[in-house]
């Protein structure tokens, strides 16, 4: 990539992110611009993946089950839509990817807690 490339993306990224791996459940606080207005919408659940390493190109996917059926948001992890992610609690997994957790239901479907 060219210096001026990399030189941009540089100046885009955020100074501090939130610390939170695969398995977690976590807190996304997301601004929404509705017309002349905006506002925060709140979406919580579990990290299925992580991705992109620690370029400015990362991205995170979230899932949550919403009425019974499973939703998913991927964002981009230096966005300037992301206000904040607050991790609600650690989550024992033993992949990278949890994929898995796409056909599963109900208690299934959940993370182990992590004790640390």
């Amino acid at each position: 990539m060219s210096d001026i490339i990399k030189e941009i993306e540089e100046e885009q990224k955020k100074k501090e992110l939130p610390v939170f791996n695969t398995g977690d459940t976590v807190r996304v606080h997301n601004k929404i611009k509705e017309g002349n207005r905006e506002r925060i919408q709140v979406f919580e659940g579990t990290v299925l993946k992580k991705q992109g390493g620690n370029s400015s190109r990362a991205t995170f996917t979230v899932r949550k089950i919403s009425n019974g059926v499973g939703v998913e948001k991927t964002w981009p992890m230096h966005s300037p839509f992301i206000e904040k992610v607050e991790v609600v609690r650690r989550g024992k997994v033993r992949r990278a990817k949890l994929f898995y957790l796409r056909k599963l239901t109900g208690k299934r479907a959940k993370v182990k807690e992590a004790i640390d």
